[in-house]
């Protein structure tokens, strides 16, 4: 196992960074996460640290040593895709067999490998099977499989779950995490799925515009985000973020958003929100509207426990008071930024 480090990686292309000057440390044994948009060079970095792309300027380390002018497979990490790449004319066994056989490994040594593998994944009876007998599920786990014969320092995975349904993704996400947990090995896994983000990550890298906006475990992300980007790309439904009068802006969550004599011990600010519509999803109720006042850069969505909030006491084009409490304001200035001024 080994950490990886960047200083300050660049890649351009065409004179456009697709990756602007990102410093990053994953420790030996960390599952860290890339998450942003599409198109927001998290791939492209991946990429970068496989070998698969030279960057333009800046530095890689891997193990403590430097690998800019190291070959792919020279470097020690293995890199999973969306798409697996499973050869189908070639059964289970052989697919994780390949990278060793290229790198001619023995005989006897492949199949030891290929063995400890299989059986580490619970794939060892769909040895003699073709890809298409397999279920997504299992094709991932071969892929993963193929991956660890090589005993890598670093396993790279690039958006692996999003070729399946939702329920696969699920059970999926839990099986990478359980795994990676009993090896202990040095991860970073590519995604634009915030869930799995917040599910799998010891710590989260969030990307824009190829460039880290913040890093931190996922309830230093979630609950203090550095700016609007993360704020507002973080959660689901996102922060609520309004302003008014030019003056810098107000972040809080939308289960933060509670009726005011719901709050009891003060310390709260009170606004007035009008109901446009409601959703009841058994759990809670989403409700979405606009408050007085305040200026919005997306509609205000508030999450009300269904218990204590009655459908008929909030009706379409109806004003409420509701509160906030102090501690869950976040603060944010004109520039986007998160301040601690209130």
């Amino acid at each position: 196992m080994a950490a990886v480090l960047t200083r300050d990686i660049v890649k351009k292309f065409n004179e456009v960074a697709a990756v602007d000057g990102i410093s990053l440390r994953v420790p030996d044994g960390e599952f860290m996460v890339l998450l942003g948009p599409s198109g927001c060079g998290k791939t492209t970095f991946l990429r970068i640290i496989c070998g698969l792309e030279q960057q333009t300027s800046g530095d890689l380390l891997i193990g403590g040593n430097i690998v800019n002018e190291i070959p792919p497979r020279a470097r020690g990490v293995a890199m999973m895709f969306q798409s697996y790449g499973l050869y189908p004319h070639y059964t289970v066994r052989n697919n994780i067999a390949f990278p060793l056989r290229t790198q001619r490994v023995p005989r006897e040594e492949i199949a030891k490998k290929v063995e400890w593998a299989s059986q580490l994944l619970g794939i060892d009876h769909l040895l003699d099977r073709r890809p298409r007998q397999l279920s997504g599920g299992e094709r991932q786990r071969v892929a993963l499989a193929r991956a660890l014969v090589r005993e890598p320092t670093a396993l790279l995975l690039d958006e692996p779950l999003s070729n399946l349904d939702a329920k696969l993704r699920t059970s999926a996400r839990q099986e990478i995490r359980n795994f990676q947990q009993r090896v202990g090995l040095t991860t970073i896994y590519v995604t634009h799925d915030q869930v799995e983000a917040m599910g799998m990550g010891d710590r989260i890298a969030v990307i824009d515009h190829g460039r880290v906006r913040q890093v931190g475990t996922p309830p230093e992300i979630y609950e203090n985000p550095a700016d609007l980007f993360v704020a507002t790309f973080v959660g689901a439904p996102p922060m609520n973020i309004v302003s008014r009068n030019g003056g810098g802006y107000l972040g809080f969550r939308p289960e933060n958003f509670l009726p005011r004599d719901m709050i009891e011990d003060g310390g709260a600010t009170e606004f007035s929100f009008r109901v446009d519509r409601s959703e009841y999803l058994g759990s809670e109720r989403i409700v979405y509207g606009v408050m007085e006042g305040f200026d919005s850069k997306q509609p205000i969505t508030a999450k009300l426990p269904p218990a204590h909030v009655a459908e008929d006491s909030i009706r379409p084009g109806e004003w409420h008071p509701f509160a906030v409490k102090n501690s869950a304001l976040r603060h944010f200035d004109t520039s986007g930024n998160r301040t601690t001024s209130h």
